[in-house]
C-alpha cells in the first residue's frame, strides 16, 4: 500500500505535462521513491499507458549498467523509441549517472518527455545544472513524515495523539519505520543502517574523506547541539579539548558535506531591527530526529531541543523558509516566511513559571509589527491563548492543525 503525501503531490501536480523539469530532492529513505511511485498511479489512473511510463531506479542492480549519460540515452532509446505519444521519464538517484543533466537538457528540449528526477544530493542543483536548465526546473524537497503523515502511516494502529506523539518524538518520520516492529532495538537498528549509509555512500565515497573518525564526531556534536548557536570555530575548540586538531576551513568543509546530504540543515539568525542576515553563529537542526536517537540514544533531558526540531521540520515541510530571530539582543525561535506571510514563533517545553513565561513572551511583544505570534508548548492547561496578540497553542494542537 502507498501512502500518498498528499502535501507535496499538491505542490508539482500544476506541473505535470509541462515543459518543466521535476526534480525531487531529500535525505536517503524520506520516501522519494514512492513519492515518484504515487506520480506514476497518478498518471496511470488518468489514462496514461503503462508502455509510456519509463522508471529508473539506481538502487536497483537491474539498472548497474546505465553509468552515464550515454548508457541512458541508449537504454531509452533501446526499450522505448517505437512508443508513441509522450514518454513520462522517472529517474530515482539519478546522481549516480554521470553527466546526466547533458541528455535531460537534450530530452526535455524535445518536448517528448515529461521528466520527474530524484536525488540525495543538493549538488544535483549545482551551478552547472543551473545554468543549463535555468528556469526549466522545479524542486520539491521531500522531508520526513510530518506529524500528521505520521499518524496517517501508523492507520489502524492509531492509539491517540499523545501516544502517537511520544512514538513520534522517539523514533522521528522516516517511513520505512512503518515495516518494523515498534521497539528501540529494531527501530534504532534500522535507522543506524540509515545513518551508516548516508555517511559511507554520500560522503565518505562521495569526498574522499580519509578521517572517518573525526568526520563521525563533528556530525555527533551537530547532532547533539540541536538549536544551540554553533560556529566552525568552537567546533574546533571542543574537538582540541578531545584531543583532536582540526582547521577551521576542513571543519567548514565537512559542515557542507552534511548540509548537501540533507541529514542536517543550517539556520541563519536574520537581525529584525537592522533587517538583515547575521554571518555567524547559525543554528543546525537534524532532518530525522530517530536518525539523532539511533546514534545519541533517546534522552528525556533533550526534550526542549527535541520540540524546536520538530516545529523547525513542520515549518519547511509547510513551505516557509525559517531563519532565527534576533531583535535587540533577544532571541526568537523562528522568523517563518512564505511570499507575503510570516510568523514568529516560540518554542518551550512547558510554562511552568513566571520567569519562563517572561523569556518566551518578551521577545515578541517588543517587535512592532502585526504578524501573527505564537507560542508553542506542551502545557494543556491553556486558557487564556490569547496574550496581548501572541497566541498560546500547544505543539501537538499546532502539529495537526492547519495553520498553513
Amino acid at each position: 500500500m502507498i501512502v500518498k503525501r498528499q502535501i507535496y503531490y499538491d505542490r508539482i501536480k500544476t506541473f505535470i505535462d509541462k515543459p518543466i523539469i521535476k526534480i525531487i530532492t531529500g535525505m536517503r529513505r524520506v520516501g522519494k521513491s514512492y513519492f515518484l511511485k504515487q506520480i506514476i498511479s497518478e498518471l496511470i489512473s488518468s489514462e496514461i499507458d503503462k508502455s509510456q511510463i519509463i522508471f529508473i531506479d539506481k538502487e536497483d542492480i537491474r539498472f548497474d549498467s546505465i553509468q552515464n549519460y550515454k548508457q541512458l540515452n541508449e537504454y531509452i532509446e533501446s526499450n522505448y523509441s517505437s512508443i508513441n505519444g509522450k514518454k513520462y521519464l522517472f529517474i530515482d538517484e539519478v546522481q549516480e549517472i554521470e553527466q546526466w543533466e547533458k541528455l535531460i537538457v537534450s530530452l526535455n528540449k524535445s518536448e517528448k518527455y515529461d521528466i520527474y528526477l530524484s536525488g540525495s544530493n543538493a549538488q544535483l542543483l549545482s551551478s552547472e545544472l543551473a545554468t543549463l536548465i535555468a528556469g526549466r526546473y522545479i524542486e520539491i524537497n521531500i522531508y520526513p513524515l510530518s506529524f500528521s503523515e505520521f499518524i496517517e502511516f501508523q492507520g489502524e494502529n492509531f492509539v491517540s495523539y499523545q501516544n502517537s506523539f511520544e512514538l513520534y518524538i522517539r523514533y522521528g518520520g522516516l517511513p520505512g519505520i512503518f515495516h518494523l516492529e515498534q521497539t528501540d532495538e529494531t527501530v534504532f537498528q534500522y535507522l543506524n543502517g540509515i545513518y551508516s549509509s548516508i555517511l559511507v555512500k554520500d560522503i565518505i565515497a562521495r569526498y574522499r574523506i580519509r578521517n572517518v573518525s573525526l568526520l563521525e564526531k563533528i556530525l555527533n556534536f551537530i547532532l547533539d547541539n540541536i538549536g544551540n548557536l554553533l560556529t566552525a570555530n568552537n567546533i574546533a575548540k571542543y574537538l582540541k579539548s578531545q584531543k583532536n586538531v582540526i582547521y577551521s576551513d576542513t571543519i567548514q568543509n565537512y559542515l557542507n558535506y552534511f548540509l548537501k546530504t540533507y541529514i542536517v540543515h543550517k539556520v541563519q539568525r536574520y537581525d529584525i531591527k537592522g533587517k538583515k542576515l547575521l554571518e555567524i553563529n547559525e543554528k543546525y537542526y537534524v532532518n530525522d530526529l530517530g536518525l539523532r536517537h539511533s546514534i545519541l540514544q533517546f534522552r528525556n533531558d533533550d526534550i526542549a531541543q527535541i520540540l524546536e526540531n520538530i516545529v523547525y521540520m513542520e515549518l519547511l515541510v509547510r513551505g516557509y523558509k525559517v531563519n532565527v530571530g534576533n531583535h535587540a539582543g533577544k532571541e526568537i525561535d523562528f522568523i517563518a516566511t512564505k511570499q507575503n506571510e510570516k510568523i514568529y514563533i516560540q518554542v518551550s517545553y512547558l510554562l511552568a513559571s513566571e520567569k519562563t513565561i517572561e523569556r518566551e513572551f518578551t521577545p515578541l511583544l517588543k517587535i512592532e509589527d502585526n504578524y501573527p505570534k505564537f507560542v508553542l508548548s506542551m502545557d494543556t492547561n491553556i486558557i487564556a491563548n490569547d496574550n496581548k496578540g501572541i497566541k498560546r497553542i500547544n505543539i501537538i494542537d499546532f502539529l495537526i492543525d492547519s495553520v498553513r
